[in-house]
């Protein structure tokens, strides 16, 4: 059988993180003039990033969100509150400078990428946008796998080469999003398979499901994943259920551990993606910063799978990578204090006493 292994690139192998370093961060942080732990979970967020660059004094530089879009064909079997359309719509809104991740990443003054790859409705070209089209939305896994091994192998290919991309441009910190109509049907099915989690609490509301609408995307997802029931390796898992902008943020997260980039992690989706990564790579995880927890009750247990701790609780639902961007502040604070901020040696103030 053809695994999507047989086409996606090579990458080096994830390095963990140097712990050597974790002395000198610690002691660097702890001769900042204030009492010790005062600043809470930016200590914590300094020290992590330190070890990710490999720096007592890190720098972050041209922090970036790629948003990755396409369509996911479950959207034919009513999962939704939204119709397929918006996929396409929301994407020019993007386009245009009008959604929530352009207000954000404007305001925190971050690159914003957006990359098709896959949805439904042909887009004009744009210099906004990347052209990484695999098809036109990913088959109704009801019926049948979502995508070939050779289809996902090329979106994981495409989220691994835009992070290189941007690697080469001298980012090294970055966050995902996506635009998807039933992308949280397709990420609720790799969650709960790839967890053992039952359906019921990996699947929410989505983009604002009454009662009925959430019954009846709960069993349609039952069907799905009765129908495959030999999916269980992860890559397997998430050509069958998953969709191109998933896996291709699949590749992208693996991509930029790999390039020992500091990683934002947005919501469910996005933690969707992060979950295949990690059962490719546990070493994924440790360059990454979880931004927000969701209002998607999947979130929840995800953030628990991968025993994280979300700078913010918002009660965001949204997607695009906006939990990423808003977190961003965060992170520069943290490494700011880290840089700047006066020494009781330098300053010339005394210590807390032994």
């Amino acid at each position: 059988m053809t695994h999507i292994s047989d086409f996606a690139l090579t990458l080096p192998p994830i390095a963990p993180l140097d712990e050597s370093l974790r002395g000198a961060l610690q002691a660097a942080i702890d001769d900042k003039t204030k009492p010790p732990g005062s600043l809470g979970r930016l200590e914590s967020l300094a020290l992590q990033i330190g070890l990710i660059r490999g720096e007592t004094v890190p720098e972050l530089n041209r922090p970036a969100i790629i948003v990755f879009a396409g369509d996911h064909g479950v959207a034919d079997a009513g999962v939704s509150a939204f119709p397929a359309e918006v996929t396409a719509q929301m994407v020019l809104n993007f386009l245009n400078g009008g959604a929530a991740i352009n207000v954000f990443t404007r305001l925190h003054g971050m690159a914003l990428e957006v990359v098709d790859v896959g949805v439904r409705a042909p887009l004009p070209a744009s210099p906004g946008l990347v052209n990484g089209r695999i098809a036109n939305g990913t088959r109704n896994f009801v019926e049948q796998p979502a995508m070939t091994p050779a289809e996902a192998g090329a979106a994981i290919n495409t989220g691994i080469a835009r992070v290189l991309r941007h690697a080469q441009q001298g980012t090294n910190v970055i966050g995902f999003g996506e635009m998807g109509i039933a992308n949280t049907s397709a990420a609720a099915c790799v969650m709960s398979r790839l967890t053992g989690l039952p359906l019921e609490a990996c699947t929410g509301r989505g983009t604002g499901l009454d009662d009925a609408g959430v019954a009846r995307k709960r069993e349609v997802l039952t069907q799905a994943l009765a129908r495959h029931p030999d999916a269980t390796d992860p890559l397997d898992v998430l050509a069958t259920f998953g969709g191109f902008e998933i896996a291709a943020m699949t590749g992208a997260y693996l991509a930029a551990a790999a390039s020992r980039m500091v990683i934002l992690v947005d919501g469910f989706i996005a933690s969707a993606a992060l979950l295949v990564a990690a059962r490719i790579d546990p070493a994924v995880l440790q360059y990454c910063v979880f931004s927000h927890c969701s209002h998607e009750q999947g979130h929840r247990a995800l953030l628990a799978e991968f025993k994280a701790e979300p700078l913010l609780a918002l009660d965001l639902r949204l997607g695009e990578g906006t939990g990423a961007a808003l977190a961003w502040p965060l992170v520069a604070s943290a490494v700011a204090f880290l840089r700047e901020m006066a020494t009781f040696s330098g300053a010339g103030i005394s210590n807390a006493s032994a």
